[in-house]
């Protein structure tokens, strides 16, 4: 995958989760049987660690995604939060509102991504110290191969851990957590058992079965909901049960090699590379913006589909894919914040926004008008890509307009130099006033 491909889009712009994980593709790992050993670094709860540091607001909860109107009626979802409101019970993906009901005084802040773009930034300066072997796999998260230690023991690793978020608390004034093991996946768990602030190395089987062995299977990179319930009618529900059973139930439910891949992951036994420069393309490209308050403007909603529909083709064209299958949501501000989703389809395999548009805009606005006829207003939109593939593969029966191909290519070109709204469609102008959980766009 060449990065020059890629470095010109944002495809951080305006996504709150930005790590997407999957399983270790069979091309990202090391042929040799060789062992090696693996750092995962994660900052914990790195925006509102950041702001926290920022404005002093240390010891204080703090909720990042939400605020509060003037008469002090906190609206908006929380996107992440710090450890002294999590205590409180303050969960992601909770409506800023029902958080304030939990916890009055929490304090709510908008999340600004250019400031965590530049920390991230200076977080990778301080690892290129460390190791000539560092992956961003996102702002926030990154891996190192620290192979050079394993011959060296126990204490010199822990001695390295200790050094590494010594330097990073010196220069940056932030906390992370860090995990080793010998393999990209357990790394990534280790670290995950000790936060915040915490170290834990998985160095001998003794360690493995202590800290690992009794996670559920679900906990483990790449493995999901879906896949997990398969695995439980086979009896794994563990990796200590992955580790007994073998690879044998994994192959009969997810095919001989892509269930190899599935139980080498979830076992420790991948031999996945530590990837620089390289851009990792989700399995699914989505887009979701819930509104501060509702609305009953159907051009406004329009709007916001319309701009839905912008973000989610341009990241798609920085990552090089195209979807012919589409998901939509409009959300109703009603007693059970619920909504209608849809699934539409596009001619052929696409990332142009005229496309999609035409196929999708119909079924939204007709849903939008039947509920605003019924007196519900409208509280967000959502976008996202069921079906995706690389562009490189050509179709028989659909081929898109060059013009319009490079129409948008020109188009891309000045919103990546200029800023993202330097040419739009009018229609987005018509989106819902109010704020976001965004600085940049409120």
């Amino acid at each position: 995958m060449d990065p020059e491909k890629y470095s010109e889009y944002d495809l951080e712009q305006d996504v709150h989760r930005i790590t997407l994980y999957s399983t270790v593709a069979k091309d990202h790992q090391h042929k040799s049987m060789k062992k090696r050993l693996y750092l995962h670094l994660d900052m914990n709860c790195f925006y509102a660690q950041v702001e926290q540091r920022a404005y002093n607001l240390y010891g204080l909860p703090l909720a990042m995604g939400g605020w509060r109107k003037p008469n002090g009626i906190a609206r908006g979802i929380v996107a992440t939060a710090s450890y002294e409101a999590r205590a409180l019970g303050i969960k992601t993906a909770m409506s800023a509102f029902e958080a304030s009901q939990i916890c009055p005084y929490l304090v709510f802040m908008q999340i600004d991504y250019d400031k965590y773009k530049g920390i991230s930034r200076q977080l990778k300066e301080v690892m290129d110290r460390f190791s000539p072997d560092v992956e961003k796999y996102s702002m926030d998260e990154y891996f190192m191969d620290i192979t050079f230690l394993k011959k060296r023991g126990r204490s010199a690793i822990f001695s390295f851990m200790k050094r590494l978020k010594q330097a990073i608390y010196e220069e940056l004034g932030l906390v992370c957590s860090v995990g080793v093991a010998m393999s990209k996946t357990w790394s990534k768990l280790a670290s995950d058992l000790k936060k915040p602030d915490g170290m834990l190395a998985i160095l001998s089987p003794d360690d493995a079965a202590q800290y690992l062995y009794p996670l559920p299977v679900d906990e483990v990179w790449g493995i999901g909901r879906r896949r997990y319930e398969h695995l439980k009618r086979y009896g794994i529900l563990t990796i200590a049960d992955a580790v007994k059973r073998g690879k044998v139930p994994f192959q009969k439910l997810f095919g001989e090699m892509q269930g190899q891949l599935f139980w080498e992951t979830v076992t420790g036994k991948d031999r996945a590379k530590v990837l620089q420069n390289e851009v990792h393309v989700p399995d699914e490209v989505s887009y979701m913006h819930t509104f501060s308050d509702w609305t009953d403007e159907p051009d406004a909603v329009k709007g916001e589909i319309v701009k839905a529909v912008r973000k989610v083709c341009y990241r798609m064209r920085g990552y090089k894919r195209k979807a012919r299958r589409w998901g939509c949501h409009i959300r109703f501000q009603e007693a059970h914040w619920e909504g209608r989703s849809f699934a539409f389809n596009t001619p052929g395999f696409t990332n142009l926004d005229d496309y999609v548009l035409e196929h999708c805009l119909p079924n939204a606005m007709r849903i939008v008008k039947s509920a605003l006829q019924k007196g519900i207003k409208i509280r967000g939109v959502g976008l996202h890509t069921i079906e995706m593939q690389q562009t490189e593969q050509l179709e028989i029966f659909f081929r898109e307009k060059e013009e319009m191909r490079h129409l948008y290519r020109a188009t891309d070109c000045l919103n990546n130099c200029y800023g993202p709204d330097t040419v739009a469609k009018a229609a987005i102008h018509e989106s819902v006033k109010g704020n976001t959980h965004f600085v940049n766009r409120s």
